[in-house]
C-alpha cells in the first residue's frame, strides 16, 4: 500500500516536471531530475530495470572544415539537452494504443558526448547509454534513434549487456544518422536476430514493413545526401547535350535497341536541350553524386580514393594537355621512363594556360608534380622480372588463360571459324583462315584430328566488333575485328597459329568482310608485322575486357540486385544478411563511373578503342546476357573449355588442365556454393517456405520486372519456386560480385600498367608493303612503328592513372570469407557454416601457392615469371594483384 502511494506521488511529480515551462527544467536538466523518480533495480517484479548499453560510433573528422563549427555547436546542444536519444522497442509486447506496434521504452541518452574529443582521423568512439526497461516487456527487438545535433555521425553498433530475463542483445547498425529534422520517419534498427517474414514477432511486423516503405521512397523528386531511397532509373545521364552535339549519347535501358540493367535514381533535373536526359554535376562535384548515404565510401576509403580520383581529372583539360606538347614514345626504353624517372613536363607554361580553370591545390595533386616531373608510376609486375618476355608468343597465349581477361577463349568446333552475324545484313563473315595457314604447326595432326582431340582454340572478337567497326573507325581509332587460332601443345601451353584481321567491305556491310591472315614469324620485318597483328588482338581484348567482362558483367548487372535487395528484403531477412556484404560500395563506384569514367568524352572514351560508341556497344552486347550462364561451370561448358564429368571434383573436366583461371575459379565457386547451400537450407526447409516468403517473391519479381526490366520476358530466369533456385541464384550473384570482379579488376595494373602488353587503342591500320610506313618505319625502326600504332603517350598516362586507382586495395577492404562485424547474425549454425567457408578459402590459398611453385604448371607463371594470383582470396592493401573483396567495391 505504501509502495503504491509513493509510486502515485512520483507520477504526479514527474508529470508536473514534464509539463513545466520553466527553462531551468527544460531538456537535459529535466531528464536528470525525472530520472531520480524512476524505479530501478530492487523494485517489485514488473517494474523498470536499468539496462546498460554500449554504443560504438564514428563522428565526422574534425579537420573537415564544415564540421569544426558543428562540433562546437554539438557540445552546446548537449548542455542545452539537445541530445542523441534512443528508445527500445519490445519484440514481445505490443501497444494497442499504437497500432499494436512493439511497446516503446522510455528515451535514453548517449552519455558524455561533450567529453569525447573528436579525433583528427576517422576512428571509433564508445559511449554508454542506460535504458529503463520493464522486465515484462521482454526482449528488445529494435530501437529508435533521434539525433538532435546539427551534424551526422556513423552509428556502428549498440550492445545491451544484460537484458532482464534474456542477457546480451546485439544491434548491428552501420549507418549514418543525420539530424532528426531531415527524416520523415524516425530511424530504426533491429537486433541481429534473423526472421523470415512469416516468423517475425507481431510487435515488429509494422516496423519491418514501414522501414521497407521508407527505403522505396515515392519515386519523385531530387534526392539529397541524407535520403535513404533506393530506386531505379535508366542510363540517361552519360551525355551532356547542353554542351553540344559532341556530348550527345543514347539512353541505355528501356528500349529494344539499347537494353541495359538499371542504375540508381538520383532525381536530378533534366537538361535544357533534351528533357529525356538527366543533367550532370559540375566536374569538381563528381564525388557528390547521389547514392543512399550508406552506399558511399566510408571516410577512410573516401580520403584514399579522392587523392587518386583527382589525378583522373586531367581528362577535362585535354586540349591544354595536348597544347603542352606531349610527344610520342619512340622506343620501349622511352616508355619505361614513366616507371623510372617520370616524364619531363613544361609545368610553368601549362600552369599559365589553365590557372583560371582549376584550383592550384587540385592542380598540384592532379599533376603529381615534383619539380617538373609528371606521372611516375610503380613498376607493373608483367615487366618486373623480364622487360621483354611480354613479347613472346607463349606469353601472348598464356594471358588468354591466366591474364586479365581469361573469359573469352573457347574451343574450336568447326573449321574454318564461322559467324553468327545475319548474312542478309553483314554478308559473308566466314573466316578466311585455311588449313594451309596452320597445318605446319599442329604437331603432325590434321585440322580434323586436332579438333577431335580438343586441341584447337580460338579467341574470337569478330562478331562482337564487326557491327560497330565501320563507325568506330570514323573516329581517331583505326582497328580490326580479330580472330586468333591457337593450338594446345603437349606440355599444356598454347601457341598461336594464325591471326585474322577483318574490316567491313568498303562498299557496304552487306558485301561481307575484307580479311587478311597473319602467321607467326620471328625474324625480320615479318616479325614486326606479326607483333603488330598481336597488338590488334590485344586492343580488341582490352576493350572487350574493360567494357564487357569488367563493367557490364560485374558492375552494371549487379547494381539492380543492390537496389532490389534494399527495397524488398528487410534487414531481418536471411537472404538480405547473406547478400548485403556483397553490395558494399557498388552503387557509389558505379555512380562515380557515370560521372567521370564512362560518360561522354570521359576517360573510357578517351582511352579505349570504341571511343564514343563504347557504352552503346555494351548495351548491344547485353542483349545476349543470360543470368544462369554467369555460373562459372555453365560458362566453361558453354565456351567448350570443359565437359561434364561426374567423376571429377567439381563435376567438370577441363579441356586445358592447366587453365589457371578455371582451376582456381572452380575451387572458389565450389566454396561459395557450399556456403550458400548450408546457409539457405538452415532457413528454408522446403520449397513451400520459398513460395510462401512474401519478401523473397517480391524481391525476385521486382528484380526481373524493374532491375533487369529489359529482359523480364526471358524464359531462362529462375522462377524462384524452389530452394535450389535460390541457392543457384545467390551463388551466381556472390560469384559475380566477388570472385569474377576480382579476376578481371585487380590484375589491371600488374598486366596492363605496361601498355605495350595491353594496348587499348590502335591509331592506324597495318602498314602495307610499298608504303612509307612499311618501308621507312616498319623495316628500319620497328619499335617506333609499333608505338606509333598503339596507345599514344597522353592516353597512356591517363589510362595508367585510371587502372592504378582501380587496382588498389584500400586498408578497409573486407575479403571473401570475412565480415566486418562478427555478430552479423545471432544464429549459430550459419555462423559455424561461415567459419567453415573461411577455412575452405584459406585451404584454397595454400593450394594456389603450391601450384604456383610447381614448374609442371607452366601457364601459372609463364615467361614473365608472374604467378597467377588473381583468385587468391586474401590480400594486403595496395597494388598486390590478388585478393577477392566481398563486393564490387572499386
Amino acid at each position: 500500500m505504501a509502495y503504491t502511494a509513493v509510486k502515485f506521488l512520483c507520477k504526479i511529480i514527474k508529470s508536473t516536471l514534464l509539463g513545466s515551462g520553466s527553462s531551468e527544467l527544460a531538456g537535459h536538466g529535466s531528464h536528470e531530475i525525472i530520472e531520480q523518480f524512476t524505479f530501478v533495480d530492487g523494485d517489485p517484479a514488473g517494474e523498470s530495470k536499468k539496462v546498460k548499453g554500449t554504443i560504438v560510433l564514428m563522428k565526422k573528422k574534425f579537420w573537415d572544415l564544415d564540421d569544426v563549427k558543428a562540433s562546437v555547436v554539438d557540445r552546446v546542444d548537449e548542455i542545452l539537452g539537445h541530445k542523441v536519444s534512443l528508445q527500445l522497442i519490445s519484440s514481445v509486447n505490443a501497444d494497442p494504443a499504437n497500432k499494436y506496434r512493439g511497446k516503446l521504452g522510455k528515451p535514453a541518452y548517449l552519455e558524455n558526448w561533450d567529453a569525447k574529443i573528436t579525433p583528427l582521423t576517422a576512428t571509433d568512439v564508445t559511449f554508454g547509454v542506460t535504458f529503463e526497461w520493464e522486465e515484462e516487456s521482454g526482449i528488445p527487438g529494435a530501437f529508435l534513434i533521434k539525433n538532435f545535433h546539427q551534424k551526422e555521425f556513423y552509428l556502428k553498433t549498440l550492445i545491451l549487456d544484460d537484458v532482464p530475463g534474456h542477457g546480451r542483445v546485439c544491434f548491428i547498425c552501420n549507418s549514418w544518422i543525420y539530424p532528426s529534422e531531415y527524416y520523415k520517419k524516425d530511424r530504426i534498427f533491429f537486433s541481429n536476430q534473423t526472421y523470415l517474414p512469416s516468423q517475425t514477432p507481431a510487435p515488429l511486423c509494422y516496423y519491418r514493413e514501414e522501414e521497407l516503405e521508407n527505403l522505396r521512397g515515392n519515386g519523385t523528386g531530387m534526392l539529397e545526401e541524407w535520403d535513404r531511397v533506393y530506386d531505379y532509373d535508366v542510363y540517361n545521364d552519360l551525355g551532356d547535350p547542353d554542351k553540344g552535339p559532341k556530348y550527345v549519347r543514347n539512353t541505355l535501358g528501356g528500349s529494344a535497341d539499347y537494353p541495359y540493367p538499371r542504375r540508381g535514381r538520383t532525381g536530378r533535373l533534366p537538361t535544357e536541350t533534351d528533357p529525356k536526359s538527366e543533367s550532370r554535376l559540375p566536374l569538381l562535384k563528381s564525388l557528390d553524386i547521389y547514392v543512399p548515404r550508406d552506399e558511399r565510401f566510408n571516410q577512410l576509403k573516401m580520403s584514399d580514393f579522392a587523392a587518386y580520383a583527382l589525378k583522373l581529372l586531367a581528362q577535362f583539360f585535354r586540349a591544354e594537355l595536348e597544347a603542352a606538347s606531349f610527344t610520342e614514345f619512340d622506343t620501349f626504353e622511352d616508355e619505361m621512363k614513366i616507371y623510372d624517372d617520370g616524364i619531363k613536363f613544361p609545368f610553368e607554361s601549362f600552369i599559365h594556360k589553365i590557372r583560371d580553370l582549376v584550383p592550384m591545390e587540385l592542380l598540384k595533386e592532379l599533376l603529381r608534380s615534383d619539380g617538373e616531373h609528371l606521372y611516375k608510376f610503380p613498376m607493373p609486375q608483367v615487366i618486373k622480372e623480364d622487360k621483354s618476355a611480354w613479347r613472346t608468343d607463349q606469353e601472348f597465349a598464356r594471358e588468354m588463360l591466366a591474364g586479365l581477361n581469361p573469359l573469352v577463349i573457347s574451343s574450336l568446333k568447326e573449321f574454318p571459324p564461322t559467324s553468327k552475324l545475319d548474312p542478309t545484313v553483314f554478308g559473308n563473315q566466314r573466316s578466311t583462315i585455311t588449313e594451309e595457314h596452320i597445318k605446319g604447326n599442329l604437331d603432325g595432326l590434321t585440322v580434323e584430328q586436332a579438333i577431335k582431340e580438343n586441341r584447337l582454340f580460338i579467341l574470337n572478337h569478330h562478331d562482337t566488333l564487326m557491327p560497330y567497326l565501320r563507325r568506330i573507325n570514323t573516329t581517331t581509332t583505326k582497328t580490326y575485328a580479330t580472330r586468333t587460332l591457337l593450338f594446345l601443345k603437349g606440355d599444356g601451353t598454347l601457341k598461336p597459329l594464325a591471326i585474322e584481321l577483318s574490316l567491313p567491305h568498303p562498299e557496304g556491310d552487306q558485301l561481307g568482310a575484307i580479311s587478311k591472315v597473319y602467321t607467326p614469324a620471328s625474324d625480320g620485318h615479318e616479325a614486326t608485322v606479326w607483333q603488330l597483328a598481336k597488338a590488334y588482338v590485344a586492343v580488341n581484348d582490352s576493350g572487350y575486357h574493360q567494357l564487357i567482362s569488367h563493367w557490364l558483367n560485374t558492375h552494371a548487372v549487379v547494381e539492380p540486385f543492390v537496389i532490389a535487395t534494399n527495397r524488398q528484403l528487410s534487414v531481418l531477412h536471411p537472404i538480405y544478411k547473406l547478400l548485403h556484404p556483397h553490395f558494399r560500395d557498388t552503387m557509389f563506384i558505379n555512380a562515380f563511373a557515370r560521372q567521370t569514367l564512362i560518360n561522354a568524352c570521359g576517360i573510357v572514351e578517351m582511352t579505349v578503342f570504341p571511343s564514343k560508341y563504347a557504352m552503346e556497344m555494351s548495351a548491344v552486347i547485353y542483349q545476349n546476357w543470360v543470368f544462369p550462364d554467369q555460373a562459372l561451370p555453365t560458362d566453361l561448358i558453354k565456351r567448350g573449355m570443359a565437359v561434364e564429368d561426374s567423376s571429377s571434383p567439381h563435376g567438370l573436366r577441363l579441356l586445358i588442365q592447366d587453365y589457371p583461371f578455371a582451376v582456381d575459379g572452380l575451387e572458389v565457386w565450389s566454396a561459395i556454393k557450399i556456403w550458400v547451400e548450408d546457409y539457405c537450407h538452415f532457413y528454408y526447409e522446403s520449397d513451400n517456405v520459398i513460395q510462401g516468403d512474401a519478401e523473397l517473391q517480391a524481391w525476385w519479381k521486382e528484380l526481373l520486372e524493374k532491375g533487369h526490366g529489359d529482359k523480364k520476358d526471358e524464359p531462362w530466369w529462375p522462377k524462384m519456386q524452389t530452394v535450389q533456385e535460390l541457392i543457384d541464384s545467390c551463388t551466381i550473384l556472390i560469384w559475380l560480385a566477388s570472385a569474377l570482379h576480382a579476376a578481371v579488376n585487380f590484375g589491371q595494373y600488374p598486366y596492363a600498367g605496361y601498355l605495350p602488353n595491353r594496348p587499348t587503342l590502335s591509331r592506324r591500320f597495318m602498314p602495307e608493303p610499298g608504303t612509307p610506313e612499311y618501308d621507312d618505319e616498319l623495316k628500319t625502326n620497328p619499335e617506333k612503328a609499333f608505338l606509333k600504332t598503339i596507345t599514344p603517350q597522353m592516353q597512356t598516362l591517363l589510362g595508367i592513372s585510371l587502372i592504378e586507382m582501380l587496382s588498389r586495395h584500400t586498408s578497409d577492404e573486407v575479403y571473401l570469407g570475412q565480415r566486418d562485424t562478427p555478430e552479423w547474425t545471432k544464429d549459430q549454425e550459419p555462423l559455424q557454416a561461415f567459419e567453415r567457408f573461411g577455412e575452405r578459402l584459406r585451404e584454397i590459398e595454400e593450394k594456389i601457392t603450391q601450384m604456383n611453385c610447381d614448374e609442371k604448371w607452366r601457364n601459372r607463371s609463364g615467361p614473365v615469371k608472374m604467378p597467377y594470383i588473381s583468385l587468391y582470396p586474401s590480400s594486403e592493401m595496395g597494388l598486390t594483384g590478388k585478393g577477392i573483396p566481398n563486393s564490387v567495391s572499386i
